[in-house]
């Protein structure tokens, strides 16, 4: 894997070539625009043309991109398909003492794509790994929507059948958050349909498509009105899907969730205790066989003390 000539090293903004200073040894994780490639930041720029080596998910989208700002260095793909071949080459180039840098189709890379594992290996090995921060398709949504966002879940894709997807939406639907999801055009009416039945019709929502680009729309109503107004429609491009929080009075208060786990670790044991409190609450079964766990131990501890 050889990087751009050093003479080569730059990237060129309004006719003006801008030369690439040499980057450290690291693992780099850039940021690219997720539509309108103007979202593109400088220091991403110089990132990706002085980078010994360039890793993307797609060869022939990351070089729009490079053609773009006039940038001469070479992708090598890095996909699931071929990590398991192309991630030791990529550790083997860090070893070297070479800059690599890492970019996904679109958006900030290790979010919902398969960089996750290599990011993880480079850590692991006690590499540096450094973010170059820009755009990111749920965060842009977000700001967007008009939901509240002191604090939010990204909770990636909801599984591709019915019931996996009518499950995890009850497994979320007490968080006091807005989620935050990403959906395939040809599934968001049925992802709708699925939420409002879950969460309830009323429940305020947005659904962001095509974000930053020609065509974008954001929509932002009730999960029920969405639900209608999508039925029938024939969608298409990227999509985020965003359900704001649960009402207040609609997350179950702490004490009243440890009376619910006394009453059913009366009668069945506690990780079956804690599954059904999970299924009447929404809230996480582990965090409630935990919680049952401690309020067990309280218990033998204060009868010993006492």
């Amino acid at each position: 894997m050889a990087g751009p000539a050093e003479a080569t090293r730059g990237y060129r903004v309004a006719n003006t070539f801008v030369p690439s200073r040499p980057l450290e040894p690291a693992l780099y994780l850039v940021a690219t625009p997720i539509g309108n490639l103007g979202d593109i930041t400088l220091r991403a720029l110089e990132t990706l043309a002085g980078a010994d080596v360039l890793a993307c998910e797609d060869t022939r989208v990351t070089r729009v991109l490079l053609d773009r700002y006039g940038i001469a260095n070479k992708p090598y793909a890095y996909h699931e398909h071929n990590a398991d071949e192309m991630g030791p080459r990529l550790l083997a180039a860090l070893e070297q003492g070479k800059s690599v840098a890492l970019v996904s189709d679109a958006g900030t890379p290790l979010v919902s794509d398969p960089g996750y594992r290599l990011g993880q290996l480079a850590i692991e090995a006690g590499y540096r790994v450094v973010p170059i921060p820009g755009a990111s398709a749920p965060l842009a949504a977000l700001v967007a929507s008009g939901l509240p966002n002191d604090a939010f879940l990204f909770a990636g894709f909801l599984p591709v059948k019915e019931k996996g997807r009518r499950d995890r939406l009850a497994e979320l639907s007490k968080i006091p958050a807005t989620l935050i999801f990403f959906e395939s055009p040809h599934r968001i009416t049925a992802t709708l349909a699925s939420a409002a039945d879950v969460l309830g019709p009323g429940r305020a929502a947005c659904v962001g498509r095509e974000l930053t680009k020609a065509f974008e729309e954001i929509s932002r109503a009730s999960l029920g009105e969405l639900a209608e107004a999508f039925d029938g429609r024939n969608v298409k491009g990227e999509i985020v899907f965003l359900v704001g929080p649960p009402a207040y009075d609609d997350v179950p208060a702490a004490v009243d969730v440890d009376v619910l786990l006394e009453e059913l670790s009366s009668s069945m044991p506690a990780a079956k205790a804690a599954a059904e409190a999970a299924r009447l609450t929404g809230l996480s079964k582990r965090d409630l066989y935990q919680r049952l766990v401690t309020m067990k131990d309280a218990v033998m501890k204060g009868k010993d003390e006492g």
